[in-house]
Order: C-alpha cells, then sequence, then structure tokens
C-alpha cells in the first residue's frame, strides 16, 4: 500500500504553463516583423540611396513603383532581367519572385518631374502608384488585436497580484485561482513536533491518542469492524495550543500534514472557494494517508442564513456546502482525517458538527495551575534563569493565562532583565512581565495632582481593605497607583481556580469591586469616574446571575440565556425585563451599602494602607497583613492553590482588578 501511494507521489504528471503560450507568440510575431513588407508579398529588399534611385530609373532596371504618402519611402521593383546589377547576385530563390529597392525622397513634386521625364524618354515603362503609410503584417496584427491583447495581459497580471504566493505553479498563473493554498508540511526530524512538546492538556493529548493510533496501525481497528472518526474538532480560547496540537499528531503518526486556514477558501469569484475545497481533498487522497488541518474553521463554516430576507455570502455558502459534501464522500477507511480549530464552536452549521463529519469535539480549556508550570518549563529552555527561580510562584501567578501568553511572559521577563544588564531573568522581572501583560506599559511620566493621586489611593485602599476581609474574595498579591496604559491605579488578585462558583462567592467578589468607589464617596465626599470599569464588571455579573443562573428571589431557577445568533427579540416579556431590572438594582444596592459599612468599621486600617500607598506606590500582601493582621481564610486559599486536582474555571480567568481611570487622565 506504502509502495503504491509512494509511486503515485513520484509520478510528475506535465502542468500547462502560459510561458510556452508567451513563447509562441512572441517567436510568431518576430517572424512576421522580419518577413513582412509593405504589400505583404515575398521578396528581397534593399536600401538605397536617391541617387543610386536615379541611376537605376535611367538605366530602365524599374519595372513599377509604389510611392507612399506622407513623406514615406518609396519601393521601386527590380526587373527579373536586372536583378543581378542591383543586387550583385543571381535570380531564383535568394532574391525572390519580385525584389524590391527602398528610397527615400525628398519632395513629390521633384519626383514626380523625374518620373515623367523618365517616362518620355523610355526609361521608365512601369506603373506609378500611390499607397497611405503602412506598416506590414505586424502592423495589421497590433491594429486588429492589440486591444484584446491589452486586455488579456492586464486581467492576467490582476489575477496573478491575487494570487500570488497561493496554489501551486506560481500565483502568476490563472489557471491556479482554483487550487487549493494548503501548505503541505512533510515531516522530519528536524522540524518534527511530538507530544512532548505540548506541555500540558493532558485530557485534550489523550482525546487524539486514537487518531494517531489509527494512522499508525490501521488493521487493528479496521479487522474489528471498527471505524476510526472522520474528523475531529478542537474548541477553546485562543492561544491554547489547537494548532501545535494538530501538528503533534501528525508528527506523531508521521505522516504528510495539509494545513491551511478557514479564510483561504473564501475568495471574491463564484465557485472558487468550492474548487479549492475540491483540490484539496484531491492532493489529500493521493498523500493518504495525511491529515487535514483547517485553522479558524469558522471563517467558512458558520451556521447558514436561515432568512433569505437578509441576503447572505452564496459564495461562503457554497463552499460550506462542497465542504460538507467532501467530508461525508470519501471512503471510511480512506486515511484521510480532518482537524480544525476554533474558539467558537457556537456559531457553526450543525451539519458540519454532525457524526460522520466532525465525529469529536475535543475541548482545549486554559491550563490549570500545575499545565502551567509545565508550560513555564518548556519556555524557560531557551532562558538563562535564575538558580532560585521558583517555577510554582510563575505558574500560581499566572491564572487564566494561556500557553501564549505564558510564552510571552517568558520572552518579556528576558527583554527586561536584558533591558538592565542583567546576566539571567530573576523573579522581579517575571512579576515585572506579568504586570506589563495585564496592565499595560508603566506610565511614571504622567503627572498627577495630590488630590488625584490621594483619591486613587484611597479607591484601590478601599478594593484591598475589603477583599481582605471577605471571605471568598479572592486573594490580594499587589495594590498599585502607578499609571499602566489607560488605568491611573490597579489592584492585582490570585483568583481561585474553581470548578463551580456560589451565590456567596458572587456576591463577596462584587462587594470588593464595589470597594473602591464607596471608599470615594466616604472619604472624599464625592466619586469619581475612576470606577467605571469596576462598574461595568458588577453590572455584568448582576445580570449574569439573575437572567442566567437563576440566584434572585423573585425569578428564581430561571435562565433567559439564548445563543441563537438569529433571535431578534428577548425570551421574556416587558414586565420580566423591569423585573430583572429591579433584581439587579437592589442587589448591587445591598452590596455597595455592605461596602460601605465594611469600611466604616475598618476606616483606621483603610486610612493607613492608603497613606502608605500615597508614600510607596506600590503595597503587596505582606504590607496588609501588617495593617489588618493575617487573613482568616488564608490557610483554605492556599489548599485551593496547591490542590494539584484544581483546573481553571473560565468564569474566573480576570486575574486582575484595573480601574479604568481614562475619563479622569
Amino acid at each position: 500500500m506504502a509502495d503504491n501511494n509512494n509511486n503515485k507521489n513520484n509520478k510528475k504528471t506535465p502542468r500547462f504553463s502560459l510561458s510556452w503560450f508567451y513563447i509562441v507568440i512572441a517567436v510568431a510575431l518576430g517572424w512576421l516583423f522580419l518577413n513582412s513588407n509593405g504589400e505583404g508579398q515575398g521578396g528581397a529588399s534593399k536600401q538605397a540611396t536617391y541617387s543610386e534611385f536615379k541611376q537605376y530609373v535611367e538605366r530602365g532596371y524599374a519595372s513599377r513603383i509604389v510611392v507612399y504618402k506622407d513623406q514615406g519611402p518609396l519601393n521601386m521593383y527590380v526587373r527579373a532581367e536586372h536583378i543581378r546589377d542591383v543586387f550583385k547576385s543571381g535570380t531564383g530563390d535568394r532574391t525572390g519572385e519580385e525584389p524590391y529597392v527602398i528610397v527615400k525622397y525628398g519632395s513629390i513634386d521633384k519626383l514626380e518631374e523625374f518620373l515623367d521625364e523618365q517616362q518620355q524618354l523610355g526609361h521608365f515603362k512601369g506603373e506609378l502608384t500611390y499607397k497611405e503609410q503602412e506598416g506590414g503584417a505586424l502592423w495589421h496584427i497590433l491594429i486588429n488585436f492589440g486591444p484584446f491583447l491589452f486586455l488579456i495581459l492586464f486581467w492576467m497580471f490582476i489575477m496573478g497580484r491575487m494570487g500570488s504566493g497561493g496554489g501551486m505553479g506560481g500565483g502568476m498563473n490563472i489557471f491556479n485561482v482554483g487550487r487549493s493554498r494548503a501548505q503541505k508540511v512533510e515531516v522530519d526530524e528536524k522540524t518534527k513536533v511530538t507530544f512532548a512538546d505540548v506541555a500540558g492538556q493532558a485530557g485534550a493529548k489523550q482525546e487524539v491518542k486514537e487518531i494517531v493510533e489509527f494512522l499508525k496501525n490501521p488493521k487493528k481497528f479496521t479487522d474489528l469492524g471498527g471505524k476510526i472518526p472522520k474528523g475531529a474538532l478542537l474548541v477553546g480560547p485562543p492561544g491554547t495550543g489547537k494548532t501545535l496540537l494538530a501538528k503533534a499528531v501528525a508528527g506523531e503518526a508521521d505522516v504528510p500534514f495539509f494545513s491551511m486556514s478557514g479564510s483561504d477558501f473564501v475568495e471574491m469569484f463564484v465557485g472558487v472557494g468550492a474548487s479549492r475545497v475540491r483540490d484539496l481533498f484531491r492532493q489529500a487522497k493521493e498523500a493518504s494517508p495525511c491529515i487535514i488541518f483547517i485553522d479558524e474553521i469558522d471563517a467558512v463554516g458558520r451556521a447558514r442564513s436561515r432568512n433569505t430576507m437578509m441576503g447572505g455570502n452564496d459564495e461562503r455558502e457554497s463552499t460550506l456546502n462542497q465542504l460538507l459534501t467532501e467530508m461525508d464522500g470519501f471512503g471510511t477507511n480512506s486515511g484521510v482525517i480532518i482537524l480544525a480549530a476554533t474558539n467558537r464552536a457556537d456559531i457553526l452549521d450543525k451539519a458540519l458538527l454532525r457524526a460522520g463529519r466532525f465525529d469529536r469535539q475535543i475541548h482545549v480549556d486554559l491550563p490549570d495551575v500545575n499545565e502551567r508550570k509545565a508550560i513555564f518549563k518548556v519556555h524557560l529552555r531557551p532562558l538563562k534563569i535564575d538558580k532560585d527561580l521558583d517555577i510554582d510562584f510563575l505558574a500560581r501567578q499566572t491564572p487564566g493565562f494561556s500557553g501564549a501568553d505564558i510564552a510571552n511572559v517568558c520572552n518579556e521577563a528576558a527583554l527586561i532583565a536584558a533591558r538592565y544588564n542583567k546576566t539571567s531573568v530573576t523573579k522581579d522581572d517575571f512579576l515585572s512581565a506579568v504586570d506589563r501583560i495585564i496592565g499595560g506599559l508603566e506610565k511614571k511620566t504622567k503627572v498627577l495632582t495630590n488630590e488625584e493621586k490621594r483619591t486613587i489611593a484611597l479607591h484601590e485602599a478601599g478594593h484591598a481593605t475589603i477583599s481582605w476581609h471577605l471571605q471568598y474574595a479572592n486573594p490580594l498579591v499587589k495594590v498599585t497607583i502607578v499609571p499602566r496604559g489607560r488605568a491611573l491605579g490597579a489592584a492585582w488578585y490570585l483568583p481561585e481556580e474553581r470548578q463551580i462558583t456560589t451565590r456567596e462567592q458572587m456576591l463577596d467578589e462584587m462587594c470588593a469591586l464595589l470597594g473602591g468607589r464607596a471608599a470615594e464617596e466616604l472619604f472624599t465626599g464625592h466619586i469619581s469616574s475612576g470606577a467605571m470599569n469596576d462598574l461595568e464588571r458588577v453590572t455584568k455579573q448582576a445580570y449574569g446571575m439573575i437572567a442566567y443562573m437563576g440566584m434572585s428571589d423573585r425569578l428564581p431557577n430561571l435562565c433567559y440565556y439564548n445563543n441563537d445568533e438569529y433571535q431578534f427579540s428577548k425570551p421574556y416579556s416587558e414586565q420580566t425585563a423591569q423585573l430583572i431590572d429591579q433584581e439587579v438594582q437592589k442587589m448591587i444596592a445591598e452590596q455597595y451599602a455592605r461596602a460601605k459599612q465594611l469600611l466604616t468599621d475598618k476606616h483606621e486600617g483603610h486610612a493607613q494602607l492608603a497613606q502608605l500607598l500615597v508614600d510607596r506606590e506600590v503595597i503587596f500582601a505582606e504590607d496588609v497583613e501588617h495593617i489588618f493582621g493575617p487573613r482568616p481564610w488564608a490557610s483554605r486559599a492556599d489548599e485551593i492553590i496547591e490542590d494539584s486536582e484544581n483546573s481553571d474555571n473560565s468564569d474566573y480567568s480576570e486575574n486582575s482588578d484595573i480601574s479604568d481611570n481614562s475619563d479622569k487622565a
């Protein structure tokens, strides 16, 4: 089987190339140019001066004369018996049937006077004719076909520019616009990616092991009558390693790997997308067993329009229809397996997700603390790190980070260490890199008045005070009033990586978010725009708890969530909408009053914390502990962080509370 496949791959089928077409046209035009004359007749020619012309006519050599107007040259055709005298060679094949002499003349009046005189003397007995200036056969071709040739060449140039870099045989080939743009990655030892290169994602790797096993040993499954899944869809947030996992599958199976993006199918020309789909599967079948990987498949696999009045992209839908046909059309055991990746599986067409096409959906989630530790080990290999660096600490400090984010943290830390001429990358460099990625670039040059600085300090101290005294609030890591990005102050927390979240936990987090606004109102007598980001998060969370999670006293156990993108009406009445608004306002008001009461009880410690922020600009959890004492629930938080079985909850991927003070700035 393998030998037959190799023979198929080694056969070189002839391909049509426009280069040969260009060469044939150039040769034909050159031949016409060299062999064309004024009247399109064959015969030798030579240039002669006007004095020589007069001598030829006086001696009776001219059989006839053709004069071209507008001061063009004249052709004097030589009589057969005088060809040797004029061309110094014999008659026959060398000079052609009717050789002639090309002469440039000055005045047409002088020419006519001379020829009349020679006719009277009997030296010239032939015809004298007048014609318009001509350019021969080449000129006729350019006049008749020039506009068409220009349009064809212009169209080919435009098509080449649009298709440059894509397709086989070069982008300038107009016939390649329907070719697949998939890049065929041949697996070799230098570029081979295996599961060892994919840190974490133990569950996702376990899911695809059967695919690898089938590609290595398909007989093991087919002998028992089993059918391998035709396709697997990798679903997960951006940066979690979906593409890397697909390459690892190809590397482990040691088979060719066709990779392309979903947007590569879509084109402005009708039928091109479907043609590229057909060409992709044709190449895959010739190279089977192999893997086809389509990244960001939602670009072509979005659910087809159900409302014809809304209009739609017919080209995209025809491309999707062709993809559905190809995925369900080839044989069960043809050895072609399709992997696709998307972070928006909810908008994909249902026909694409049915059994027989994408049989499996493999969820590639954000890594938990132990997986982040493994990812850090991979990206720390090329770095010169300090020997005392604690990788466990880095993993705990980056909750909600994807694999791409961790790679960015390692790179930023190396750049920061190089900026300060260090010989190794230390813990402080990694912490600065995390702050840089979360909060943005530190802006030490931004000028703040003393009143603004104190207001920001009171705001951030309010967050820190309340989160320290609430059981389910996220543990504090650091508070700063140094401007970063668009924020004038920020507080970093260490979210607990929960599998489920209770109502009490959400209410504690809402209360901690409202602590900044409550501190401003209590201790400055006014409120500012600094709490805009806090209020946005609190409002969204309150609406989610009441409308989606059924956590309301007046609307218990009801969920109005609807992910239908073609639904243009709310799934509840206007009376229910008013009730939801009232419940949201009530919930937020209760937590705001709770925050104000807690700050009133702890106003002395809050004042010390705010003053410490004004003096030092950055404080850590140790400073808060020194003011308020040990956090009563610190031991529980440590147990959650240390637990190796915990995994990240996507609802708590926000790992910082950044107060948006853009309006104040």
